[in-house]
């Protein structure tokens, strides 16, 4: 029996630990303790932090595994790709996931190989206010300040002006473990998301999604819509997101990719070596007909895998999060949803009565989801806001 290691026990890892047992494979999961529900459904659990990696690759050869994954999560990728260089397994290589860990390398590394993106600056933890006034005023308002380290949507904020920035950088301060951070030009148009494949240096496919967006102190994806239409523009993102791609020394992985349309062009704002959260994989698996969460898996464990699509037709899908307005508890849930009625895919709930819940500010704030089907986008839409009308969920502040 083959072994696969997953990191991480959350809900965008549960359906990949479910369809690893499902393919007969002894499956260990790595988490820091928690109540994770990915824990109950794995062979063997290991309570440890995923970003140790010397104490994951000590695991991983004690083991013997024949692959290591995750997804929906940038946290873990670092030691990825550590114990596929040490161990000799199928995935991305240490220095591709350190660059797609690290803005400022994948700024770099953008920069140097042609790839269309946003001006920035790298700034000292540190730096004196004025300086960082001074470089905001180089780049001009508005602008976003990024933790070079996060994921999630985590100490990334949007400034307006200058009386923004100390927040900002207090935002910065509370989430990195890097000693700068980077500034950004805010471009102004039309976000949207790509998920893809890069297997033995080949981009299998690229599929752009729409987003719905939660605006906060920047947009948040709170769900995901394909097929996301942008005529004559198809070729143009392929050979960017295959660019940065390149640039970024990445291989043998999914690819979570973030884009915006500015001024007529596709500029790509970052990339994870790794399937999306907020549903992504399940856009993927039901876009083009095919268990995707089985594929990343097969060429984990050294598969060659074919992603070409199942038949002729692509299956439009839409999905959002449920979330809470307030902090409190939930006092009672109803959903009216039946599954294969009115389009409805899949409707989830990450808690039940009497569970402490938050205010929705950031991904993992999130309380559950919802996935429809459509014969047309438009349809996928109108049934997404139907299921979504039939789900009540009380919450006492």
């Amino acid at each position: 029996m083959k072994k696969i290691m997953i990191l991480g026990a959350g809900v965008y890892q549960v359906p990949l630990i479910k369809r690893a047992k499902e393919m007969g494979l002894y499956t260990i999961v790595v988490s820091i303790p928690g109540n994770y529900p990915g824990f109950a459904l794995a062979d063997k659990v290991y309570y440890e932090n995923t970003v140790d990696y010397e104490t994951i690759i000590r695991l991983a050869k004690e083991e013997q595994i024949d692959g290591i994954v995750t997804t929906g999560t940038d946290v873990a990728v670092v030691t990825i790709g550590k114990v596929c260089d040490l161990l000799g397994l199928r995935g991305v290589s240490a220095e591709g996931a350190a660059i797609a860990c690290d803005k400022s390398l994948m700024k770099e590394a953008y920069r140097k190989n042609g790839v269309r993106t946003a001006a920035y600056k790298y700034v000292a933890i540190d730096a004196a206010l004025d300086q960082v006034e001074e470089i905001c005023r180089e780049i001009k308002y508005p602008v976003i300040f990024k933790a070079i380290d996060s994921s999630g949507s985590r100490g990334i904020t949007r400034v307006n002006e200058p009386s923004e920035i100390q927040g900002a950088i207090d935002a910065v301060k509370a989430v990195t473990h890097h000693d700068s951070y980077l500034i950004e030009r805010f471009l102004i148009g039309e976000e949207f998301g790509a998920q893809a494949f890069v297997q033995d240096g080949k981009l299998e496919f690229v599929l752009p999604h729409g987003d719905y967006v939660f605006v906060g102190d920047t947009g948040v994806p709170i769900g995901h819509y394909a097929p996301y239409d942008l005529p004559d523009m198809e070729e143009e993102i392929y050979r960017q997101a295959e660019l940065a791609i390149k640039a970024m020394k990445l291989d043998n992985c999914a690819i979570n990719a973030d884009f915006i349309l500015c001024d007529g062009e596709p500029y790509v704002l970052e990339i994870g070596a790794r399937g999306g959260a907020t549903n992504l994989v399940e856009l993927t698996c039901l876009y083009y007909g095919y268990d995707y969460y089985e594929k990343i898996l097969r060429v984990a464990l050294g598969e060659h895998v074919d992603f070409a699509p199942v038949g002729e037709k692509r299956v439009p899908n839409a999905s959002h999060l449920l979330l809470s307005e307030t902090d409190g508890v939930i006092e009672e849930i109803v959903n009216e949803n039946q599954i294969g009625v009115d389009g409805v895919s899949e409707v989830q709930f990450d808690y039940g009565v009497g569970d402490e819940v938050r205010k929705f500010h950031v991904g993992p704030d999130r309380i559950g989801h919802v996935i429809v089907t459509g014969d047309s986008l438009e349809e996928a839409e109108a049934n997404l806001k139907l299921a979504m009308s039939r789900i009540t969920i009380r919450v006492k502040s």
